[in-house]
């Protein structure tokens, strides 16, 4: 196993061990390839209706407004909120345990522009598909997840150089 200061015959430092690079960056790109299968049909707002339908059950006052606006803003939104917050934390997990130096120092931007320009891409993606739709609101709801897992993180790494 090499170390991150020696070098190789042509003066540049060694890279790390790929299964190091893996464990770092895997998580990463499995959660992107989610996000992706996420957004395809099978999870349009008709295939995932069926989630708020238990609280017809429970709660059968409910009006269909209620029942709708529960699916679109707290189901759905909540959603794309939270894959997102998922994903900032995995880049910044891999970014801050970087081999690259300017990846370390500069984990935080690096992670919000992941997560900002993979958010416009998956938007980007869902117009494609005809049971979805694209919408610039979705990619802020994302971005905006991400921004605050990666500010937990910050904080949280900050409180802890502290102690």
């Amino acid at each position: 196993m090499t170390s991150l200061t020696e070098t190789d015959h042509t003066g540049l430092l060694d890279s790390v061990p790929s299964r190091h690079r893996l464990s770092r960056y895997g998580p990463v790109l499995i959660w992107a390839i989610l996000i992706f299968f996420a957004s395809t049909g099978a999870f349009s707002a008709s295939n995932t209706a069926v989630l708020v339908r238990p609280l017809h059950w429970l709660f059968p006052h409910l009006s269909e407004a209620t029942l709708n606006f529960m699916h679109d803003i707290v189901i759905r939104k909540s959603a794309h909120f939270t894959e997102y917050a998922v994903f900032g934390v995995l880049a910044a997990r891999a970014f801050r345990s970087s081999s690259r130096e300017f990846l370390r120092s500069h984990w935080f931007l690096i992670s919000l522009l992941l997560v900002t320009a993979y958010a416009l891409s998956d938007e980007f993606h869902q117009s494609f598909v005809p049971s979805r739709t694209a919408s610039i609101y979705d990619s802020m709801i994302d971005s905006c997840g991400g921004l605050a897992a990666l500010c937990v993180v910050r904080i949280r790494r900050q409180s802890r150089a502290k102690k």
